[in-house]
């Protein structure tokens, strides 16, 4: 079996980060509410085990999103008691085409995210950004 490879995100609010992520890079979030209303009738969840959210029923401490056509990463964004500390150790590189990294930047700052730095190694350039939990990642 091939692996097939995810992106694991611990955060406090995975609804809040999973439409952020979603947004930015034009994956579509996981409506889980077939599932879950499956899973509860079964007794196999708990109504504890959910909450509403934008009108769906959604896992409390968890949410994903996929890229429309299955090529890339899944992301999942789960609830962990800590907050952050220190630095991230890996994160998104994010590559988009000539002209496109500023527009791109630029939504994800109306969306949440904040500007950290301005990087550059020789002729590559790129911009390190925070996601709205602090999550580093970069734009190039």
């Amino acid at each position: 079996m091939t692996p097939v490879l995810q992106v694991a995100f611990d955060c406090s609010d995975p609804h809040r980060l999973v439409r952020f992520w979603a947004d930015s890079l034009g994956y579509e979030v996981e409506d889980n509410e077939e599932q879950i209303t499956h899973l509860l009738e079964s007794g196999d969840a708990t109504p504890q085990d959910v909450m509403e959210y934008d009108g769906r029923m959604v896992w409390r401490t968890g949410a994903a999103c996929r890229h429309p056509d299955g090529s890339l990463p899944r992301l999942l964004f789960q609830t962990v008691p800590e907050p952050r500390s220190g630095k991230n150790r890996v994160h998104l590189d994010i590559h988009v085409g000539t002209g496109e990294r500023d527009p791109l930047i630029e939504r994800m700052i109306e969306a949440g995210a904040t500007r950290l730095w301005d990087g550059q190694q020789g002729p590559h350039t790129w911009v390190t950004l925070a996601d709205p939990e602090g999550n580093e990642f970069c734009v190039a």
